[in-house]
């Protein structure tokens, strides 16, 4: 049977609160239209990134899944949005840093066999992937945003998923090599709103939920791990017709996986505690 609605979560890595704002036009213009709500949210501690990445799709804090940092790494063994779509029979798409195949689909990552595949039987259905390997400060081998995005509208339009992520590294490579507060990201800011811009309105012509966030913020030096609001907190944008909090509340980021979960309706398994705060 098919599932109750389809979404997309795109994840923009290492974008925190303050930026969001200022520079994302395009997302603030949706809400200014009514078109769609926004919220804060903060992140799992460590607010490291593969910490973050395993806790939004297990609804669980690093300390219960185990990554607790961007170098030890293997696959999570608490239900995910990905097996959890798939036993429902639905389909899912990642369009992701590798790290991402290897916490919900097989460890370690193999370059050949990994990059891309197409497995009916799941966790993950259609895997696109990128490593960036190589990179330093001054080499910061992240794909194109648009590639990216367009590939996760291709697997939208030619495999009719139900669930989809999009995650890109830009903003964080970019913080981590010039900072927060300078030029170059303030142009790298631009450049990706205008990239969103060009796909927003196809998924939701496309009849797809779509939910815009991070993993975790970024202090002005570039900076994320610790127990900050500037390194822990981020927004998150909505674009459908679900009912969600009124007021300025401030989410948590174990209450994402849920909340996909009962968009999609999907069972929400017992290891997901945290309240869904879309209704």
């Amino acid at each position: 049977m098919p599932l109750q609605s389809k979404l997309l979560l795109i994840i923009l890595d290492g974008l925190p609160w303050r930026n969001w704002k200022p520079f994302m036009g395009n997302l603030e213009g949706w809400v200014q239209s009514g078109s769609a709500r926004k919220w804060r949210m903060r992140s799992v501690l460590p607010s490291t990134s593969a910490c973050c990445y395993a806790s939004i799709h297990t609804g669980v804090p690093p300390q219960v899944h185990g990554i607790g940092s961007n170098e030890f790494r293997k696959r999570v063994t608490q239900p995910d949005i990905f097996s959890e779509v798939t036993k429902a029979g639905g389909r899912t798409g990642a369009v992701t840093h590798s790290y991402w195949s290897e916490f919900f689909n097989r460890y370690p990552f193999d370059p050949v066999r990994d990059i891309e595949y197409d497995e009916p039987e799941g966790p993950i259905t259609h895997g696109r992937f990128h490593t960036m390997s190589g990179y330093n400060h001054t080499n910061q081998m992240t794909p194109s945003d648009v590639d990216l995005l367009a590939t996760l509208t291709r697997l939208v339009e030619r495999h009719g998923i139900d669930y989809g992520i999009l995650h890109t590294c830009t903003v964080d490579s970019m913080g981590h090599r010039y900072g927060q507060n300078c030029v170059e990201m303030d142009n790298a800011l631009q450049a990706l709103d205008a990239s969103l811009a060009g796909f927003l309105p196809r998924w939701l012509d496309a009849g797809c939920e779509v939910i815009v966030t991070a993993d975790h913020g970024q202090t002005l030096r570039g900076h994320h791990g610790g127990h900050d609001a500037e390194m822990q907190d981020v927004a998150l944008y909505y674009f459908g017709p679900a009912k969600g909090p009124a007021g300025d509340p401030l989410l948590d980021q174990l209450q994402l996986a849920p909340t996909v979960l009962k968009r999609l309706g999907v069972g929400i398994p017992a290891s997901m505690k945290a309240a869904p705060f879309l209704s």
